[in-house]
């Protein structure tokens, strides 16, 4: 079994490439199987370093090991213009010389005159030109696409998740497999490094699903064996519709950023798409990899959900183990300037002992800090946030917070911390007892 990801470094890891490349990871450790990384960078005016990059960071972060590759898609350029040249030869493919503007004005007069289908309307225009004139318009080096010669009758695959599927050909255009600069297309190219690296199952997202066709058909027409194709379904905003940027999809790199711990990430993106058969929704990676199955991927769309995220991000810094969570907030800490300071005795706060940006409490406290705020801090740019005014002075306040509890007046407010201060003074320096004095000291001034 060899399975691939082969992202487009046309944008960073989103959350739908990295959900692919898990399934295509799970399914292949399940089975003992290859997992191939491809880097699909044919397209040379929108890739960009920075997002090939971000893609294997990304895929590191997550824990997702390739085994093979990466391989980069602009290498087998000559490999696939072959391919398209050997159609060509065996007249499975066929030049269009035929310009994008007087293909427009055809296409358009044939639906104004009630034609129905159009499909083969580029190869009635191509074909105008005769065989001999279109030899030598080529060794002219006029310039000319290749398109495939789709076959009449039907294509069909057993779909490892939608089950039979069929297509008409009658429905798939001629398409182009090179275009007139001589660089191939998407499907050919695909085809070409799918079978120049044996791959035996291709499990994407079912946006792809009307290219799975066109796909077959060259596979079929250049002798290669065919895989087993998988189409994942769509992920979904709140609103039920394809998720994308208006619903604030973002990329993985973000949620890093914000403190989402890789295995929560993982545990959330497998549950979007696929059910373990069990109501238990916290599963280690081992557990997934045991569990994953092809036949539990579901057919509808999955809505993501990010408070959904957040909670599992926050069950999983629950059940960390004191060592592992001192270690991830000061790494937080760290990521936002907070340096080790001074130690103030006792474990108690002293701000005039701490550096600028140091931390004020001595490992016991720091630990015991970290474990009261672990219960109510979804990620660890939370957590970090809310030590801060334990680690040393407040220099300044979350603005959204200020303006929904601070007092116009200041002496009210000044009034309110100053009861704050004396009822922690007359109470035991524990969580539970601080949690107790404080919402009691809330319910009384009616605030919080």
């Amino acid at each position: 079994m060899r399975l691939r990801f082969a992202p487009s470094p046309t944008g960073y890891l989103h959350v739908g490439g990295a959900r692919t490349a898990l399934f295509n990871w799970l399914l292949a450790r399940r089975n003992g199987g290859t997992f191939v990384l491809r880097i699909e960078d044919t397209d040379r005016e929108r890739s960009r370093p920075e997002h090939v990059d971000a893609i294997l960071n990304g895929l590191t972060w997550l824990g997702m090991d390739w085994d093979e590759g990466p391989y980069y898609q602009a290498s087998g350029v000559e490999r696939h213009r072959a391919d398209a040249l050997r159609l060509l030869a065996q007249r499975r493919a066929y030049r269009d010389f035929t310009p994008r503007e007087e293909f427009e004005r055809a296409r358009d007069a044939a639906v104004a005159g009630g034609r129905g289908a159009v499909t083969r309307l580029s190869r009635e225009l191509a074909t105008r030109v005769p065989p001999a004139e279109q030899e030598r318009r080529a060794a002219a080096g006029d310039p000319f696409a290749v398109r495939f010669l789709v076959p009449d009758g039907e294509t069909s695959w057993r779909d490892l998740v939608h089950g039979d599927t069929r297509f008409a050909n009658a429905e798939i255009d001629d398409f182009v497999i090179l275009r007139s600069d001589g660089t191939p297309t998407y499907n050919l190219a695909v085809v070409s490094d799918d079978a120049d690296t044996a791959i035996t199952q291709v499990l994407r997202g079912d946006d792809h699903i009307s290219n799975t066709p066109k796909q077959i058909l060259l596979y079929e027409a250049l002798g290669h064996p065919v895989p087993a194709f998988g189409h994942l379904p769509m992920i979904l905003g709140p609103d039920g519709k394809r998720l994308s940027k208006r619903h604030g999809a973002r990329a993985v790199d973000a949620f890093e950023a914000e403190g989402v711990l890789p295995d929560a990430m993982v545990n959330f993106l497998a549950l979007l798409g696929w059910s373990p058969g069990t109501d238990e929704e916290l599963l280690s990676r081992d557990e997934l990899v045991e569990l994953f199955s092809l036949e539990r991927v579901l057919r509808k769309g999955s809505v993501f959900d990010p408070a959904k995220l957040f909670w599992m991000n926050g069950q999983y810094i629950a059940g960390m183990g004191p060592a592992e969570l001192v270690a991830s907030l000061r790494e937080a800490l760290a990521r936002d300037g907070v340096a080790p300071g001074g130690v103030a005795p006792g474990g108690v706060p002293g701000p005039e002992e701490v550096a600028p940006g140091g931390i004020a409490l001595d490992e016991e406290a720091f630990a015991r800090m970290a474990a009261a705020l672990a219960p109510r801090s979804r990620t660890f740019t939370e957590m970090a946030r809310l030590s801060r005014p334990y680690i040393g002075p407040v220099r300044d306040y979350d603005p959204k917070a200020t303006r929904k509890n601070w007092y116009r007046d200041p002496a009210a407010t000044a009034g309110v911390l100053s009861a704050v201060r004396d009822r922690l003074a007359a109470t035991p320096w524990e969580p539970a007892a601080l949690e107790d004095a404080l919402r009691s000291l809330a319910g009384e001034l009616g605030v919080g």
